[in-house]
């Protein structure tokens, strides 16, 4: 696979979606699209805001069928990662192939979905096949049980992204047992947050302002923190646009030095980018 370092690193967007309307779907699907968002719109965005990588991140509404993402990624190898949606016995061969293509991590979308115990045998097996190819486990959730799951996939030695913040309905509360929870781990573990998509969990600037404070003083630092466009942002399309979400990051990372931090060192560490030219 062509190295991603021979693009020169000046942000990466780590969380945005692509797809075709007339895909097959999901099944047991929340929201199915009427339009197509397609890879090169996507790096027209990255371009106009002078981003020169970006994740893509397997849409739920296309299960576990990575095709459409995994054709992005081998034509544009050197600009693109992502992050693949599988089933829990997935075979290492499999997973290969995702390696091979760019993939740097799965998703665990768990929005309305009964949790399992992710201590048991088949799910361990899992995080172990991601642990070894030094890929992380992206989870969709709301905040309320976050620090009741994360104990349980951290066991397999494994990093952990977080997206939207945690979806906190607002802002992260400390006085909020759970979010409590949370935060009490994100001192000594491999938890990674996504500061993206504030309008998914009803939160203005001065709560998402409060929240990115509460994820600093957790941290200690601000080395675990990573940005998402969450482009092209379903069933919020009327509402924000690119411009818009990349606007609201500057906004709300002002000091330029803390915003490479989250644009280039962090996701270029996570996710194998390479060194910044």
């Amino acid at each position: 696979m062509t190295q991603l370092a021979t693009v020169a690193l000046t942000g990466v967007d780590t969380h945005a979606h692509i797809f075709q309307h007339d895909l097959k779907l999901a099944g047991n699907r929340r929201y199915s699209p009427d339009y197509d968002a397609t890879i090169e719109q996507y790096l027209a965005h990255l371009d106009h805001c002078g981003l020169s990588h970006g994740v893509l991140v397997q849409p739920s509404f296309l299960g576990t069928d990575n095709s459409h993402m995994v054709s992005a990624l081998r034509r544009f190898p050197q600009r693109l990662r992502g992050t693949a949606v599988v089933e829990r016995d997935v075979d290492d061969e499999t997973l290969d192939e995702l390696v091979e293509a760019g993939v740097v991590g799965i998703r665990l979308n768990l929005i309305g979905q009964p949790l399992e115990d992710y201590r048991s045998a088949a799910w361990q097996t899992l995080f172990a096949k991601v642990a070894r190819r030094g890929w992380s486990v992206e989870i969709q959730r709301g905040m309320e049980d976050l620090d009741t799951i994360l104990p349980q996939i951290l066991a397999a030695d494994v990093a952990v992204v977080i997206d939207h913040f945690g979806l906190p309905s607002g802002e992260i509360d400390p006085i909020n047992s759970h979010h409590r929870g949370l935060l009490s781990l994100l001192s000594s573990e491999e938890i990674w947050v996504k500061l993206s998509a504030t309008y998914r969990s009803r939160s203005n600037p001065a709560q998402a302002l409060r929240s990115i404070d509460r994820l600093r003083d957790a941290y200690g630092h601000g080395e675990r923190l990573l940005w998402g466009s969450d482009w092209p942002h379903t069933r919020f399309e009327d509402q924000v646009d690119y411009d818009n979400q990349f606007s609201m990051m500057q906004t709300l990372l002002p000091d330029a030095g803390e915003r490479r931090q989250v644009l280039v060192d962090n996701p270029a560490r996570l996710f194998k980018i390479g060194p910044a030219d």
